[in-house]
């Protein structure tokens, strides 16, 4: 999973990056600091990766993982090449999702690129940035696949879909509120990459006050959210300054620190679980004695893809998948025990992926 982190100059995300990555990108109190896109990648937390490693003796335990890019600060007019320009919006049309990091405080000593505080206005700032350059993308690829419609059926109706999307972006709309009539239509929207297309995460950057309720008592936060809810976008609440703090600290005294906080997670575990959310992921399991893995993909994916994701060889040559819960597993105390309580399932192609389930592929090419 791959994520970019966008907002305006000075609203935290730099901090944010650095407090999730531990990657050190510069955070400085003046818009642009960040002068090439950073990209740093952290490993989701899954209590279950080390059960079963220690279940199974395993030599080698891997957890999935998430790549951050973080990108400049945007202002406006940066589609057009304001600020440091739209060279910044490229490097998130790759990206499963946008994480938006929008100001929720007030601080004197941190200037704010338009001179208040106000979370909606910026959000429509960024937002509008990126129709703006999604729309200069799609008149490219008319203006392309018009030359080619005239003798390829395939193109014609290609430039039919960019034609439906036009308008939506012309009048300021994101690409987001078109539906698409099939999945074809879907896969074609797709590659196109538009940016106002990306699922949204809003991270509502507060002072550490604002942290024991969730940002309840902030009114900032509440317009976060209304506004997130009306567009189906989630909202997480953090203090980017206080992550900072704690990214320098050992796992216990993190989690010492937080509970002295009131906290039962800090940040990361917060983005985490509202990307999933957001994206329908979830988490399957190998394990043995060589290694205990996670594996992220889609709710509703079936077995034989499920494999796939392992090697293209396990998908070709799918025959079954050996499946049983994690804690059917490790309650049992050995793979022979769950196998003979009736835990341990045989299943087919059809067989629909479950989050925790461990699985055995059998497989033949």
């Amino acid at each position: 999973m791959k994520l970019g982190i966008v907002g305006l100059p000075n609203v935290g995300k730099s901090t944010l990056f650095n407090s999730l990555t531990k990657a050190g990108a510069e955070a400085a109190n003046y818009p642009f600091c960040t002068i090439d896109p950073n990209v740093g990648v952290v490993t989701v937390p899954d209590p279950r990766l080390q059960l079963l490693g220690d279940f199974y003796n395993s030599r080698k335990i891997t957890p999935a993982v998430i790549e951050f890019v973080d990108i400049a600060g945007l202002v406006k007019g940066a589609s057009k090449g304001e600020g440091l320009g739209n060279q910044f919006l490229a490097a998130i049309r790759e990206v499963d999702a946008i994480v938006h990091v929008v100001r929720c405080f007030e601080d004197g000593n941190v200037i704010h690129v338009d001179g208040s505080i106000d979370p909606v206005r910026d959000i429509e700032t960024i937002e509008l940035e990126l129709v703006l350059a999604d729309l200069e993308v799609l008149e490219r690829r008319i203006a392309k696949t018009a030359r080619s419609a005239m003798n390829d059926k395939d193109a014609k109706k290609e430039l039919e879909i960019l034609k439906k999307l036009q308008p939506i972006l012309n009048d300021g709309r994101q690409a987001k509120e078109y539906t698409p009539e099939n999945d074809d239509e879907a896969a074609f929207i797709d590659t196109l990459g538009l940016l106002s297309a990306k699922p949204v995460i809003y991270a509502a950057n507060v002072g550490e006050d604002d942290l024991a309720d969730d940002g309840a008592s902030n009114p900032f936060v509440a317009r976060v959210r209304d506004f997130a809810a009306a567009e189906g976008s989630e909202v997480f609440v953090i203090s980017a300054k206080l992550e900072e703090e704690m990214s320098e600290l050992e796992d216990e005294d993190r989690k010492m620190f937080l509970e002295d906080l009131g906290l039962s997670e800090g940040g990361l575990e917060k983005l985490i679980a509202a990307s999933y959310r957001l994206l329908g992921l979830m988490s399957f399991l190998t394990a043995g004695e060589k290694e205990t893995r996670a594996w992220t993909i889609r709710m509703g994916t079936k077995a034989p893809q499920a494999a796939g994701k392992i090697h293209s060889d396990f998908e070709r040559g799918f025959i079954r998948a050996e499946v049983v819960n994690y804690q059917d597993l490790l309650n049992a105390g050995s793979y022979a025990a769950a196998k003979e309580k009736g835990q341990v399932r045989i299943e087919g192609k059809e067989y629909v992926m479950q989050d925790g389930d461990v699985v055995l592929f059998r497989f033949n090419v």
